[in-house]
Order: structure tokens, then C-alpha cells, then sequence
């Protein structure tokens, strides 16, 4: 969520949000009991942000921490390259080709009608005679102060909002090095209040609802000129100034540190910089940028299309949801396995907002009005989506917690088929987790993909057939999410050893049954 900050690091969304939901850290097993350890037994508040597994020393600021710097860590961090390629080339180029592609997208969109193509051919056109620079200087967005503003105040309220509205307090999983965080998810409270402001100020005339659209291809270069700077302040701060240092990561290249992240958890004081930037501003956004580009289709067309209206339920129901369930995103792999660098201070203020809403920009430029059935038929594309993807995801909890009170679990009506598969953590630590081969995990390792992939179906069909960019998302989750299926294979084989290679000949299947 995800975003390059998912293609390349399997980012935002459940899609951005999932990593395998099988992998279930519990306390190792003792004489064939479960038992837990006291930081897990404190109920859902804690008072205090960071509590420890197992430490050799305390600090007086009560944030207790191991001895031990990891300087390369190859299972949370290092996913596997391109042969040929050096990991400073890839790095480099995976900083370079984001922006780009934001750019050519938002210019197609901006002067050619949404059309791939047609810009295609001008900048072929305009590199043959030489005057690819102009063009460029031609057609950069002008920013004014008008959009400074608007964003400045936007990422002040979300700061706001995130510290100072109530929310239920609840325990990250333990990071490598054994630190076990709490935050406090409000998102749903903060997505509310968002809403209703923008609404109450359109109502009294204080912003037209066209105000995020009107200022597109400024705000997409404040946002890029904000990622870029939120990820040099995160690598600066990792280097100096770490809120943990013993869960730092160094691949030993510059330009893959800066692009993967350093630290795991960068926090300054309350503020906690994964929560904020994974789920806020731009998923809190998504949902106003399409009401939006709504305004504008209506502004310019006199009317807001059938599509329109289907993309905003279709967008709006998988936000809300991503809200409401906050708390089970902490398990994600964005948030419990990887670090903090440009693939996602990027990713989450300037990808995410600029391409995952790339249909509604679409319609808002070109108006498709669906038939009845085919309205029907997107619908239910997306329903069934969101639908596997609660119902993978819940089973994934309710054996769980079946298995941490009662010991056993029945789902679809028969004993649970699992592994349990012992780890050790980088403190030293043993325990162990449940590889669960039952239900939809026994159908493939990453059933909720499925999931996600209807999900983002969807989304592309309500835009109808008549131009390729808006399935460029549908592309682009593939890619990401093959991609991750890999990328978790790599890492539970490492973590699990031989009894991972035992799961998959139980569940061969990554995401597809009988296909892939």
C-alpha cells in the first residue's frame, strides 16, 4: 500500500496489505503446552510503546533493547535481484523509473485524453528531433503557492488527527530483534472527520469540490519532492538518530538502503512513521481524490456517470474496510517485516494517491456510461473480491485464536491440517508458528490474492474498454503480487528451513489453484 512501495518491497493494499495471513508468531511450546509470555497476557493496552521478548540491558528511558547490531540482514530485507544486475544498479534504477512513469501517466491523462499512446508517439517524436528538454520544460505542472498551501495543510491535519483522536491501542507482532511496539489505530475516526470537513467546507463555500483535481499535476510534484525529502530524512535519522537501533538493516549499498530503508521503526515520540504513512495520507485521500474527479466529471459533463458512481462504492468499500480492520494491517508484511526507505515514504504520499486512482481520473476525462449488466456484472466482480479476501484473512484469524484457546481448530467442518514450525529469533529466542494447510490456505499459499486481483478487476472494468491505461492496475498488482509470492517464499524458507519445504508440498499452489 500498496505502490512501487509494494512492487518493490511488497508495499500498501492488501494487496496493500497481505503478507501470507499463515505465518502466526506464538510463544514456543513447552511440554506440549502453549505458554505465554508476559508482554502478550496484558490485555489490548499497554503502558508503554515498546516492550521486549528478551533483553540483555535497559536503558533509563525504560526502552529496553539487545546488544547486538545486525549490519546485514538477508531474510527481512534482501529479496532477491536480477541476475546480471548489480544491487547498486537496481537500487538506482528503482528510484529513477517510479517518478517517471507518475509523470507520463499524469501527462497523458493531463493532454491527451488518457491516451499511452498517443503521448508515446509525441516523446519518440520529440527525442528524434532532439527536443525531448523542451518538450519536457513545455509541459511540466506549474506549482503555486495555492497548492503548497493546500497540501501543507492536508498533511497537518492528518498529523493532527492521527495524535490527538482516540483509538484502540493494540501490539505489533515482535520485530528481528525482538521489540514489540504499540499503536494506536484511530484510522477509521481520522477517514470520518476527513470527510465530513471536506464536505462541510464544500457546503459552505470555503473550497469547490474540484479543488484536488483543479490542482493535480502541481500537488503530483509537491508530493514527489515530499517523498524524496521523507526518505532522506529517514535515512539521515537512521544513521544518527535510530528509535531502535538493534532492528536496523545495512545491505552494504547506499542506494538499496536508501530505496529498501534502514530502520524498521522509525518513530519520533508518539509519532510513528510506518502507521502514518502506510494508512494515512493517501489512503485517507484515495476516497477524496475520486469524490473529486467526480466533481469535475460533473462540472464539465453536467452529469456523474454510472462508472463513476460504481468506482467510488467499489473504492470506498475496500478503504472503509481497510480502516475499520487497522489493526490486523500491524501483521502485514509492510509493517512487521520490512523497513522504512523510499519504496514506501515514496511510495505511500506520491504512488499511491497518483496511480491507484488512475480510473477515476480516467472518468473524469472520459465519461463511460455502462449498461445495467455490466454494472451488475462489475459489481459482483468486486463483492466476490472483497468477499474472499475478508473471508481468507478471517480464517486466518479465527484459527488463530482457536489454536492459542483451545489447542485445536475445525474448519469447513474438518480438523485443521497445520505445521508447526519452530524459529528462532535474532535474540535468541525460540518459538514457533502455524502453517495452516486447511480451508482456503489449503487451497494455495496466498488464496487472499485472489482475492485482491478481483478486487483490482473491478476497478478496471467499470472504466469500460476504450482506452489501456486504466488497466494498468490490474498489470501492476499482478506483477506485485507475483512478485511477493516469491519474495515470502524466499523468506519462510530461510525463517522454517526443511519443514517450509514440507507446507509446500502440501499446498503446492502459490496463488492459483491448479495455475500458478
Amino acid at each position: 500500500m500498496r505502490t512501487p512501495s509494494e512492487f518493490m518491497a511488497d508495499g500498501p493494499h492488501s494487496a496493500v496489505n497481505g503478507i501470507g495471513p499463515h505465518h502466526m508468531e506464538e510463544p514456543a511450546a513447552q511440554n506440549g503446552h502453549v505458554s505465554t509470555p508476559t508482554s502478550l497476557s496484558q490485555g489490548d493496552t499497554a503502558p508503554s510503546l515498546v516492550n521486549r521478548r528478551k533483553a540483555n540491558d535497559v536503558h533509563a528511558n525504560g526502552i529496553q533493547s539487545t546488544k547486538a547490531v545486525r549490519n546485514k540482514n538477508d531474510i527481512i530485507n534482501l529479496s532477491p535481484g536480477l541476475p546480471g544486475f548489480s544491487v547498486d544498479i537496481l537500487g538506482s534504477l528503482m528510484l529513477l523509473w517510479p517518478p517517471l512513469c507518475v509523470s507520463y501517466f499524469w501527462l497523458a491523462c493531463h493532454s491527451y485524453q488518457c491516451s499511452l499512446g498517443d503521448l508515446g508517439g509525441q516523446v519518440l517524436s520529440k527525442i528524434s528531433d532532439g527536443a525531448i528538454i523542451d518538450f519536457m520544460k513545455q509541459n511540466f505542472p506549474e506549482v503555486n503557492a495555492g497548492a503548497i498551501k493546500l497540501y501543507s495543510l492536508w498533511m497537518l491535519l492528518q498529523v493532527i488527527l492521527f495524535l490527538a483522536l482516540p483509538g484502540r491501542i493494540r501490539r505489533g507482532t515482535a520485530t528481528p530483534a525482538g521489540n514489540v511496539l504499540t499503536y494506536k489505530c484511530n484510522g477509521i475516526s481520522a477517514w470520518v472527520v476527513t470527510h465530513l470537513l471536506f464536505f462541510i467546507l464544500v457546503k459552505k463555500g470555503f473550497i469547490d469540490a474540484t479543488i484536488i483535481s483543479d490542482n493535480w499535476g502541481a500537488l503530483m510534484v509537491i508530493t514527489n519532492v515530499f517523498g524524496f525529502s521523507l526518505a532522506f530524512v529517514s535515512y539521515v535519522k537512521a544513521h544518527y538518530f535510530p528509535s531502535h537501533r538493534e532492528d536496523r538493516c545495512f545491505s552494504g549499498s547506499v542506494f538499496y538502503d536508501f530505496f529498501m530503508g534502514v530502520e524498521h521503526n522509525p518513530r519520533i515520540g508518539p509519532f510513528d512513521f510506518k502507521l502514518f504513512f502506510n494508512g494515512r495520507p493517501g489512503i485517507v485521500a484515495w476516497t477524496l481524490i475520486n469524490l473529486s474527479f467526480a466533481a469535475k466529471q460533473y462540472k464539465d459533463f453536467g452529469y456523474v456517470s454510472n462508472s463513476m458512481i460504481l468506482l467510488n462504492i467499489l473504492h470506498g468499500t475496500y478503504v472503509v474496510d481497510f480502516f475499520l480492520n487497522e489493526s490486523w494491517y500491524l501483521r502485514t508484511i509492510d509493517m512487521a517485516h520490512d523497513h522504512f526507505g523510499f519504496y514506501l515514504a515514496w511510495g505511500d504520499t506520491c504512488w499511491l494517491p497518483f496511480m491507484y486512482t488512475l480510473q477515476s481520473v480516467y472518468l473524469a476525462r472520459n465519461p463511460v456510461s455502462l449498461p445495467w449488466w455490466g454494472c451488475a456484472a462489475t459489481l459482483l466482480v468486486g463483492l466476490a473480491g472483497y468477499m474472499i479476501f475478508r473471508s481468507v484473512n478471517h480464517q486466518k484469524d479465527y484459527f488463530r485464536v482457536e489454536m492459542k484457546t483451545n489447542g485445536k481448530c475445525t474448519i469447513w467442518g474438518k480438523p485443521a491440517r497445520y505445521i508447526l514450525a519452530p524459529y528462532v529469533t535474532t535474540d535468541a529466542e525460540k518459538k514457533h508458528s502455524y502453517l495452516l494447510a486447511s480451508g482456503w490456505w489449503g487451497l494455495s499459499r496466498h488464496f487472499n490474492y485472489v482475492g485482491d486481483l478481483l478486487n483490482a478487476l473491478s476497478y478496471c472494468l467499470a472504466c469500460g474498454f476504450g482506452h489501456v491505461l486504466p488497466y494498468f492496475y490490474i498489470v501492476f498488482m499482478l506483477i506485485l503480487l507475483i512478485h511477493r509470492s516469491f519474495r515470502d517464499d524466499v523468506r519462510c524458507r530461510q525463517k522454517y528451513g526443511a519443514l517450509w519445504d514440507k507446507y509446500c508440498q502440501m499446498v503446492p499452489y502459490k496463488i492459483i489453484p491448479y495455475v500458478f
